[in-house]
């Protein structure tokens, strides 16, 4: 049957009706040699199809695995997409990729640890295109003869072409959430060393009284309020103050990850100041002036806020560029999607238009604390997913961030100074560096930096 594009109007639709109905009999493959929604490792495939099928399938290096196929809704941007299906093919060493969101269709080849682009077309070319297709992806040509070796680079019309992006600044991003316990800290210790480890130079500002990335990075080495060395120099100083309590003179070093990153802590006094804060209007936007005068020393800065409306939130969401929403898809948290909407739009967008600045960009939810069940993972992750997107009008990342035991235990790790036993918190890369989590917050740190333009 023929493709119409203008008949995919979500992503499920572009699975259904070009990928399962149109692509995959035009190019032979039977429903016995491909297979959807499949789990490897932290990676959760739409399409696999097999040249030669093999019962059981492994899939591992020397697998008969031969296309991947991923489709996307039709308004989601393609280059968006990029990094992960390098990441699918490089990690599972298949061989072609084919990217699509209906409107535009996009087949990848693996070369070592990279991939070029190799086809594209737009989704009502598909049908005059398809011997071309073939050509790459249909499965006699995989299963009979060495794939077309084309050492011509590809020419990209201009249409297909993302903007020009300048050069980039500092980015700023929230992480915030009003329901407590769906992530955030993990979220934003962990993706602070994934993008570190990337060479990008990062600051982390606490600006949740419960101060627990401040301790989750290392910085709380005492015992006793006596010996408390935070207590003086910290996150409220820098909003009390016009000259006084620099960004540079506040921010520490904390090693909780190798390279360090900068840190400027919260304290559990935070809280008893909000009132005097609140009164002192000028403070609502001194963050934002005192973060200019180091927008030259660093790439991110990332800000953990507390899980409330109040003013530390407010503070962090009209200084942010961007605002990720970790979450963990149950009820609750998903009910706390209204508040932040409605949050944004009356309170933050507002103040923000009266400040010159654009409306906060909302990077996308973020799929925290999620079950690794199989079943839940291939039939039900996707059904929630889908319904933030579809009740909540909100986009969500790509990445998921799944419940494992190392992500709870780097964050345990405790060192003996003397007779006292101290936190000596770790990011998930040093304290399993080779393990699902930390594969996770790299994809992340590369979403991140991706749509951040970085």
């Amino acid at each position: 049957m023929p493709f119409n594009p203008e008949l995919c109007r979500n992503e499920s639709e572009v699975e259904s009706k070009l990928i399962v109905q149109y692509l995959l009999p035009q190019l032979g493959y039977t429903p016995d040699t491909w297979h959807q929604e499949v789990a490897v490792g932290s990676i959760r495939l739409d399409f696999l199809a097999f040249a030669a099928q093999v019962l059981p399938f492994v899939i591992d290096a020397n697998s008969p695995l031969s296309v991947v196929m991923e489709a996307k809704h039709p308004k989601q941007n393609l280059n968006n997409h990029f990094l992960r299906l390098r990441h699918y093919l490089t990690s599972l060493n298949v061989k072609y990729g084919l990217l699509t969101n209906g409107k535009e269709i996009r087949i990848y080849e693996k070369l070592a640890d990279d991939i070029r682009l190799v086809f594209l077309c737009s989704g009502k070319e598909v049908e005059t295109k398809i011997e071309e297709i073939k050509s790459f992806i249909g499965r006699d040509t995989l299963k009979d003869k060495e794939p077309l070796d084309k050492t011509e680079p590809l020419v990209v019309p201009d249409s297909y072409k993302g903007e020009i992006k300048e050069k980039h600044s500092m980015k700023i991003i929230a992480v915030y959430h009003n329901k407590g316990g769906v992530g955030k800290t993990t979220t934003v210790v962990n993706l602070a060393a994934a993008i570190r480890k990337k060479g990008k130079r990062v600051l982390v500002i606490d600006l949740d009284s419960q101060a627990n990335t401040t301790f989750a990075t290392g910085l709380v080495k005492f015992d006793d309020e006596i010996s408390d060395n935070i207590k003086d120099n910290y996150v409220y100083h820098i909003l009390r103050s016009v000259e006084l309590d620099t960004i540079t003179e506040v921010a520490r070093k904390s090693v909780f990850t190798n390279p360090e990153i900068d840190i400027i802590p919260s304290h559990i006094n935070l809280m008893k100041m909000e009132r005097e804060l609140n009164e002192l209007r000028s403070s609502h936007t001194r963050l934002i002036n005192k973060l200019k005068e180091v927008q030259d020393k660093y790439d991110i800065v990332i800000i953990d806020t507390p899980p409330s409306l109040n003013l530390f939130a407010f503070i962090a969401l009209i200084t942010s560029d961007y605002l990720i929403i970790p979450s963990d898809l149950k009820p609750f948290a998903n009910q706390g999607l209204i508040n932040v909407k409605e949050y944004i739009k009356y309170e933050v967008n507002q103040f923000r238009s009266s400040l010159n600045k654009p409306p906060l960009t909302i990077l996308g939810v973020l799929a925290c604390k999620i079950a690794t069940f199989p079943k839940f993972v291939q039939h039900t992750l996707p059904k929630q997913i889908a319904a933030i997107s579809q009740r909540y009008d909100l986009p969500v990342l790509d990445t998921v961030i799944y419940q494992r035991e190392e992500l709870a235990k780097c964050l345990e790790q405790v060192q003996q100074i003397g007779d006292l036993e101290v936190p000596d918190p770790r990011s998930v890369f040093e304290y399993k560096p080779h393990g699902d989590s930390a594969k996770e917050f790299e994809l992340l740190a590369i979403e991140v930096l991706q749509k951040t333009g970085i």
